[in-house]
């Protein structure tokens, strides 16, 4: 039996995979191509991000201000005045989605099925996303001396953590290869 054919669910999931996260980082980059990066206009879902942590610090009893940066293509977030922290396109988990949904279509089911669990995956991380903004924000106003932990080891093993989790339910549960 040759590898190929013995190996081949495998490879089926890694053509799946790969060609929807070339796909849809394709559509990500022809949309970023949209703004300007000379003039430092950064993009809308970064904006949408910023503003959303920035209305529900506010909600803390914290006074949350968010302006664009002067210099670079990010958002500057203060927190009762003080500057915090820099939002930039990166912070906005559109790469962390993008990653999620090619997974879940390389396992896909029924489009329809597929298409739900992946718009409710990247509702469930933006909230999520939004709320790690939030948090790492306070973080950094009330603890800036744990602020490479926060950033660097605590949020991202939250957010890559939850996206494990939505893995396993869809393959346990939803996935052509749930077990009925």
């Amino acid at each position: 039996m040759s590898v190929l054919k013995k190996n081949r669910p495998f490879f089926i999931f890694l053509l799946k995979f790969g060609a929807a996260y070339v796909v849809f980082s394709l559509i990500y980059w022809l949309y970023l191509n949209q703004f300007d990066a000379e003039k430092f206009e950064p993009d809308g879902i970064t904006y949408l991000a910023a503003s959303q942590a920035e209305a529900l610090t506010d909600l803390t009893g914290n006074n949350a201000v968010i302006y664009p940066h002067e210099s670079e293509n990010s958002y500057r977030f203060l927190v009762n005045g003080k500057r915090v922290a820099r939002i930039v396109e990166g912070c906005n988990a559109v790469s962390v989605m993008i990653l999620f949904a090619a997974f879940i279509v390389a396992f896909s089911s029924t489009f329809k099925k597929t298409a739900l669990f992946i718009l409710a995956g990247v509702v469930i991380l933006h909230v999520l996303n939004i709320i790690r903004i939030m948090l790492l924000c306070l973080g950094f106003y009330y603890l800036p001396e744990h602020k490479a932990l926060l950033h660097d080891i605590v949020f991202p093993l939250f957010i890559y953590g939850v996206v494990f989790i939505l893995w396993i339910i869809w393959v346990q549960k939803f996935s052509v290869n749930a077990v009925k």
